[in-house]
């Protein structure tokens, strides 16, 4: 509840914009992915308060996750996801040890296939990614039903800003998303919009469906270095996180 009213708190005070996700800690819109790209060199660390509701059953309780990201070039960022096990959940509990004891470890990979208007103005950004797409248990396969490859998913993004009343701009995104979870499917579409209104850049407003859910949030860069986001997973369940972002070029 402390977190909760810090992030609040410090969102409504704060007087170049960076898109992360609250779960994936990849470059994307709540849940939902994009086919938004940082600039190449640009180093991301963060972390997140991230409620029962938005990750898999496996969490029947509100956790937290921490994650290192990296966009090499252009068309390539890599990411590295722990989001922490209560001792209960794993049943540690009669063995002394109580809260968060262990974590879920995965990566993350995007690729562009096409940048927004590289051959024509009209033409969208495309991106092919994957999220924790093998597990170690179960044979090691890629793409398990079962295991710990809780986060796994595979997915097409397709993102285009398209220019609304003067300079403003509403960005548009669609994508594709599979898995082969039995407990955690994200098979679908998923659908989502942004909005950077133009006398405030530092600020977006984001809408979507991520294939299951619909969910509201907001972003804000402060000093082009500090980015925090929130959510509000099917209108009324609070996740949020802060983002340290450095570009090293």
């Amino acid at each position: 509840m402390k977190f909760k009213l810090f992030l609040t708190v410090l969102f409504c005070f704060l007087p170049f914009i960076v898109s992360a996700q609250l779960t994936y800690g990849t470059t994307g819109l709540l849940h939902a992915p994009s086919a938004e790209m940082q600039r190449d060199k640009t180093f991301m660390i963060g972390g997140n308060f991230v409620n029962k509701e938005l990750t898999p059953p496996t969490w029947y309780y509100h956790t937290y996750n921490y994650y290192l990201n990296i966009t090499f070039f252009p068309w390539l960022e890599v990411a590295y996801t722990c989001t922490l096990f209560k001792a209960e959940a794993l049943g540690l509990k009669p063995h002394g040890y109580s809260g968060f004891t262990n974590q879920d470890r995965y990566f993350s990979v995007r690729l562009r296939a096409l940048k927004e208007g590289q051959f024509w103005k009209y033409m969208p950004a495309v991106v092919l990614g994957t999220s924790d797409p093998f597990t170690s248990s179960g044979g090691g396969m890629v793409g398990s039903e079962k295991g710990n490859g809780y986060f796994s998913r595979f997915y097409i993004a397709v993102s285009k800003h398209i220019p609304v009343i003067g300079k403003e701009k509403v960005g548009v995104h669609l994508s594709y998303l599979y898995n082969n979870r039995k407990e955690y499917k994200l098979n679908g579409l998923a659908l989502g919009v942004t909005y950077n209104p133009s006398f405030h850049p530092q600020l977006r407003l984001i809408a979507e469906y991520d294939s299951k859910d619909f969910a509201l949030g907001a972003s804000y860069l402060l000093f082009n270095h500090l980015h925090i986001q929130m959510e509000m997973q099917k209108m009324q369940y609070f996740s949020g996180g802060l983002t340290y972002v450095v570009n090293l070029k």
